[in-house]
């Protein structure tokens, strides 16, 4: 087969923070595949053909490219952020091991982006400094139990955590009920950082006590990143940096 598929990640908005290996993917692909407002970060151009499609649509988006680049064509599949984590490359690999044999033959490579939870650490200074997870708040595709088992036992472990998809207009109420679970987990005012939009003019960051943390601050362009027991806040005149150190004392 000729055809050839890239599973890239245009990182959290900035141009600048796309990898040079996916700006020269994009320059070489054929088609882009991805959600709306992915797909319109990529460039047109003569040559190019752009298949954008909505939201909650992602195997029928990974079938559509699979087929293109089964037929020969130089296909790219984009994400936000890096696209193995809550994100394109396990729809693929899903709709691959599910569907026609000659799909297997395909040449496919997945390249790594900047994730919003990386971009929004380093904005808030390194509150990820130590052991950390990463979850995915959104219940449409696993239930509400399992998410807030994941969060008591993170929390039980002292764990920094990154949430993903906290708040959005179908669901309004998740985020108040994951804040409710923390509260009574930690026990505790650790840092709690809403970092919304990073990277791009509408880019806010807001740090405030967990104890002080309310549903309305989060949407879903942002990235709630709660510190362990130990994460600090350095007050500065030039902005707070909010860090967790390396150690854990003995």
């Amino acid at each position: 087969m000729s055809g050839r598929l890239v599973i890239a990640g245009l990182g959290p908005g900035a141009e600048g923070l796309v990898t040079p290996q996916v700006a020269a993917a994009l320059a070489g692909a054929s088609d882009v595949v991805g959600y709306i407002p992915y797909v319109a970060r990529v460039a047109p151009r003569p040559g190019l053909t752009l298949h954008a499609t909505d939201n909650r649509v992602e195997l029928d988006r990974a079938a559509h490219a699979l087929e293109m680049a089964a037929a020969g064509r130089q296909v790219v599949v984009v994400s936000s952020g890096d696209p193995g984590v809550f994100a394109m490359a396990s729809a693929v690999f899903e709709a691959l091991e599910t569907g026609p044999a000659e799909w297997q033959a395909l040449q496919i490579e997945v390249l790594p982006g900047i994730t919003a939870m990386l971009a929004a650490a380093a904005r808030a200074g390194a509150p990820l400094g130590h052991d950390f997870c990463a979850i995915n708040l959104s219940d449409n595709l696993k239930p509400w139990a399992l998410i807030e088992k994941r969060l008591r036992l993170a929390a039980e472990a002292d764990l920094a955590m990154a949430f993903y998809n906290p708040r959005s207009a179908s669901r309004p109420e998740g985020f108040a009920r994951a804040l409710d679970v923390l509260r009574e987990a930690c026990g505790d005012a650790r840092p709690v950082i809403f970092a919304r939009a990073v990277s791009t003019p509408e880019e806010q960051i807001l740090t405030v006590p967990l104890t002080e943390a309310r549903p309305e601050m989060a949407d879903m362009r942002t990235v709630v990143i709660l510190g362990n027991s130990a994460t600090r806040i350095l007050r500065r005149p030039g902005g707070d940096i909010v860090y967790t150190p390396r150690s854990v004392p003995a």
